[in-house]
């Protein structure tokens, strides 16, 4: 099975697509094979972890591999072992402060898990300046190797800068028997490349924001394919597994490499993040990726309808931070506040960014359609897998969702297209449709 991009990124010998040098990322080992049993602590001794290794797991991820990379581990040092005791862990700053105290004398974390458990270590482990590694269970989310964990704070669910782990390791024959709704999760979470290039490039060409192509071009051999297979990735085939391991690996070093989440996560996440925040506890639990697939079709007709729309003009905002705190709450609303403050549109900011429209809109336009994807490719490699589509089908009532469309953008500072829509007065309307 071919890791050639994998390698030549690991090793600092890929060519920088946008003319840099060669790219380079922290992580210094990562291994996609079909099976990787007996082969653990040879893949974690020659990184040099310590003496003392925390093996983080939940009570699934233990079952499945926690307890196998544990046994493995015994050669090289004291394992310590650390169960999470939910079912289903979250990623907020009580279960960090946990995990860090369960840990404070090992030298380093392993990681047995996939989103939840790889984002609490790796914020905790770079809370603490130690290593960590991670052994994933499930292609689930593309976060795996990049250096940034989703977590948490007093309701304010946040991209925190962490690190990258120095190992990733990959089990496919572990990954394919994961439950089908963790696949279909990160198909879900891999589906909104075009979307995030769409709003970070609009970014870009309305702003002047740093943009890179390198992200994207890592991608591309893998995305057609693996967008036309989805229902053999479902039904258990390895090379179809290996395709989207490797798509959600790249993901996360063009992450990595740039610096932030900018690449893979934008108006799609934004939703989805503030129906995490927001969302009523007791509606059933959906993955992350599974509500991204169907964010992803939501931003991919918001995006398409502004760009085929006339050119927008924009106004000054009307928001402010009292508007904010009754609508989210003191604590919140000032948090989301002093995020959404740095981007607001005053009077000359819109009067410039008017004047630019006016000069450029065509070409804006027709650069941002470059990178799409037609609609309905997104929905049938959703539909052939049997995947969320709809906001039902992740449990979230269509009143909500319609709020969730128009105030997402509220909780962060990154311009996409539903600041474009409502900055023009036309994201209420399209809320009710798409």
């Amino acid at each position: 099975m071919t890791q050639d991009v994998l390698a030549q990124i690991v090793s600092g010998t890929h060519p920088d697509p946008d003319g840099g040098p060669p790219l380079k990322v922290a992580t210094r080992s990562v291994r996609v094979a079909r099976s990787l049993a007996g082969s653990e602590g040879d893949l974690v001794a020659p990184l040099g972890l310590g003496r003392c290794l925390a093996v983080v797991s939940d009570r699934t991820t233990h079952a499945v591999l926690g307890a196998r990379v544990e046994r493995a581990l015994a050669g090289l040092g004291e394992v310590v072992s650390l169960v999470l005791p939910d079912a289903r862990p979250h990623a907020d700053g009580e279960t960090v402060a946990l995990i860090r105290e369960a840990t404070a004398r090992c030298d380093a974390l392993v990681a047995v898990g996939s989103g939840t458990i790889n984002d609490l270590c790796k914020y905790a482990s770079a809370q603490d300046r130690k290593p960590y590694v991670v052994f994933g269970t499930a292609p689930s989310m593309n976060g795996y190797t990049s250096v940034n964990a989703a977590i948490t704070l007093h309701g304010h669910k946040k991209s925190l800068t962490a690190h990258a782990p120095l190992g990733a390791f990959m089990d496919l024959s572990i990954m394919a028997a994961a439950p089908v709704r963790m696949i279909r999760s990160g198909l879900g979470d891999s589906l909104c490349r075009p979307t995030a290039q769409a709003d970070w490039l609009l970014a870009h060409l309305l702003f002047d924001q740093p943009y890179r192509i390198m992200p994207f071009a890592l991608l591309a051999p893998d995305e057609k394919p693996m967008l036309e297979e989805t229902e053999a990735l479902v039904s258990g085939d390895i090379e179809a597994m290996e395709r989207l391991v490797r798509t959600l690996l790249l993901s996360g070093f063009g992450t990595a490499i740039h610096g932030n989440s900018q690449p893979a996560s934008q108006g799609e996440h934004l939703i989805s993040h503030y129906a995490d925040m927001l969302g009523d506890p007791a509606w059933p639990p959906s993955f992350h990726g599974e509500q991204i697939g169907v964010t992803t079709l939501s931003m991919a007709r918001l995006q398409a309808a502004m760009l085929d729309g006339p050119p927008p003009t924009l106004l000054p905002d009307k928001n402010s931070e009292a508007g904010f705190v009754a609508r989210f709450g003191e604590a919140l609303g000032k948090s989301c506040w002093t995020e959404f403050a740095q981007k607001r549109l005053d009077g000359p900011r819109a009067d410039a960014l008017n004047q630019r429209i006016a000069r450029r809109w065509p070409q804006i336009r027709t650069a941002i359609a470059a990178v799409t994807h037609p609609l309905p490719l997104l929905e049938k490699a959703l539909a052939c897998a049997g995947a969320p589509m709809k906001p039902q089908d992740v449990s979230w009532p269509e009143p909500f969702y319609r709020t969730a469309l128009r105030h997402a953008r509220e909780i962060r500072n990154r311009y996409t297209f539903l600041d474009l829509a409502a900055d023009s007065g036309r994201l209420d309307g399209l809320a009710e449709r798409i």
